[in-house]
């Protein structure tokens, strides 16, 4: 099971490697419970959490919008992705009741929160109110 585990998240391809710190991606594909634990809340960095769905529209155009954000912070934060349909515990345990919902977390807890979708100027005083900039 663990070289399972070690092999789907060798294999894992990152959303999109946008603005990457240490030849890190700012953004990635939560693989399971355990991923999120480590890259989530173990992160040394704060970030932010998009719980979004395949079938969700205005996360579709919410996504590359955060992910955008998220890169111009050049390693500053980071953006996990989790797929709601595929981690429904995650979900659950996070209060998600609509996608998108978006959460800031640092130090493994959650800072702030939104649900729906936002304008550039809205994501980037989310983002920044994050990192404390």
């Amino acid at each position: 099971m663990a070289q399972r585990l070690a092999l789907r998240r060798l294999l894992a391809v990152p959303t999109r490697a946008l603005g990457t710190s240490a030849g890190r991606p700012s953004a990635f594909n939560v693989q399971d419970g355990g991923d999120f634990q480590e890259r989530v809340v173990n992160s040394a960095k704060p970030v932010v959490v998009d719980f979004h769905a395949q079938w969700c529209g205005p996360c579709k155009i919410l996504g590359p919008r955060l992910e955008k954000m998220v890169a111009k912070q050049e390693g500053k934060v980071v953006m996990a992705k989790v797929d709601i349909d595929d981690h429904t515990d995650l979900a659950i345990e996070y209060e998600v009741s609509a996608v998108p919902t978006v959460l800031a977390m640092k130090n493994g807890d959650v800072v702030d929160k939104f649900v729906g979708i936002k304008d550039e100027d809205q994501l980037e005083a989310f983002i920044k109110k994050l990192i404390g900039a």
